[in-house]
């Protein structure tokens, strides 16, 4: 039997694509020297801003914010603005940051992005909904486009590079709630267009199914790992050492996936409650199955491009951190009670989340690429959200942590502080050039991040 990087396992319907294996490819599938794996992109969002004094090197012993309500985004930005001089500074983790120690050479901080506020949308609804369009109310209005929702740069990006992979991109949430609390502006961040949502998906048997099935939603479907094992071992007669522990590997990580979809829903179904809530899915294990989806589908070859929303804006559902808190608690109305020891408690979530990012960067470094690279050497995985602090509201100083290497051209383990005014949307032209797009703005960009290519 003659295997090539885009053949599969299959079984009545179930259909698996398979990790390169060097054994088993055709002369034409091997890479040839000095190719390269493709270059992938993960977009991660965080929601309701952070604790920007534990996040901002410098800031630990700064003053708390008040809150800020309303539209009026940017009105502390004198007041609250980062006092380091432009330039590029050694790494400093701060204590959000911690859970990044292993990958201090991975990761670079940038601070001082702003993104232009549009009075009229509520600012959590923007702060997601336009984090990847960065249209200014100018380009809006001219657009005739009522909120500054435009083509997401993830879109643009996968116009350019999707044609390589099964899906142009892939849109992840890990928004478990079924009944929506608000409306989708606060829900999503990617955009075909002004008004179409690239929908996301956040039930992970549905994703599951998206990534492995011939028909995506069938609801009858056989346990996928029992019917192509004996494929599988038939297969493995045929493999080097090295590519048979890469297809054990493999199979273990698609019936543990198995496994844990079914934990979850056994956790909805068994809840003794007369209507089961989502809020009693433990947040850190939903978050990981999510990820760890989307990272077989980077290591399959079915997508290079990905956006991954750990959480809505505002919503005010209670969730399970589970090892951070003893019961379910509200996100977005902590970060409006931060005053006194409040935000040593929400700082808690921030640094729930980062672990999490942490947990990403440590599988990419672990999964190996035709050419023996890591996932992450071949990849750009950033980590951000929409506002600069939630008690504020402000669109200036976004948080955003930049990892892996882009292949070799992003120099990792430093702390780039822009300019005063540098527009979140020349960080976005950065990626898409990073990417190897031949574009010279994006959005409302006055030029690029040089700062971040080696």
């Amino acid at each position: 039997m003659t295997l090539s990087r885009r053949k599969f396992l299959k079984a009545k319907g179930a259909v698996l694509t398979l990790p390169f294996l060097h054994s088993l490819a055709d002369a034409k599938d091997a890479p040839a020297k000095g190719d390269r794996p493709s270059r992938k992109l993960v977009m991660m969002y965080v929601p309701n801003g952070l604790v920007r004094r534990c996040f901002f090197p410098g800031e630990e012993e700064g003053t708390l914010p008040g809150f800020v309500g309303g539209f009026n985004a940017d009105k502390t930005k004198n007041e609250t603005r980062h006092n380091n001089e432009p330039g590029i500074y050694p790494l400093e983790l701060t204590s959000t940051m911690q859970s990044l120690s292993d990958h201090t050479k991975d990761i670079t901080l940038v601070t001082g992005l702003d993104r232009t506020f549009k009075n009229g949308q509520d600012v959590h609804a923007q702060g997601a909904s336009c984090y990847l369009t960065s249209l200014s109310p100018v380009q809006a209005e001219e657009q005739g486009i009522r909120h500054p929702n435009g083509r997401s740069l993830d879109q643009v990006i996968g116009d350019a590079l999707g044609h390589t992979t099964i899906f142009n991109t892939l849109e992840l949430s890990c928004n478990g709630f079924t009944a929506g609390k608000e409306s989708i502006y606060f829900n999503n961040i990617s955009w075909y267009g002004p008004g179409q949502i690239a929908p996301s998906i956040k039930d992970p048997k549905k994703l599951y199914d998206r990534l492995f099935m011939a028909d995506s939603y069938r609801t009858h479907v056989a346990d996928v790992t029992d019917l192509v094992l004996a494929d599988a071992k038939t297969l493995s007669r045929k493999m080097g050492q090295d590519d048979r522990h890469t297809l054990h590997e493999f199979m273990q990580m698609i019936r543990e996936i198995e496994t844990r979809i079914a934990k979850l829903q056994q956790l909805v179904a068994s809840a003794d409650i007369s209507e089961p809530k989502n809020e009693i899915l433990p947040r850190g294990e939903y978050i990981r199955l999510q990820a760890d989806l989307m990272l077989l589908a980077l290591q399959m070859g079915i997508t290079n491009i990905c956006t991954f929303m750990v959480g809505p804006e505002r919503w005010d559902a209670s969730l399970m951190y589970e090892g951070v808190f003893d019961k379910p608690v509200q996100h977005h109305n902590m970060t409006h009670n931060q005053k006194g020891d409040g935000y040593k408690a929400l700082q808690k979530i921030d640094i729930f989340h980062m672990k999490q990012y942490s947990y990403i960067l440590s599988r990419m470094k672990t999964i190996k690429e035709s050419d023996g690279s890591s996932l992450l050497d071949n990849s750009i995985v950033t980590y951000g959200a929409g506002l600069g602090d939630g008690a504020t509201h402000q669109y200036f100083d976004l948080p955003l942590i930049v990892a892996g290497k882009g292949q070799g051209q992003i120099k990792q383990g430093r702390f780039i502080q822009c300019k005063d005014g540098t527009l979140n949307s020349n960080m976005w032209l950065t990626v898409a050039q990073l990417m190897g797009l031949k574009i010279d703005a994006f959005a409302d960009s006055t030029g690029v991040i040089s700062d971040l290519w080696t």
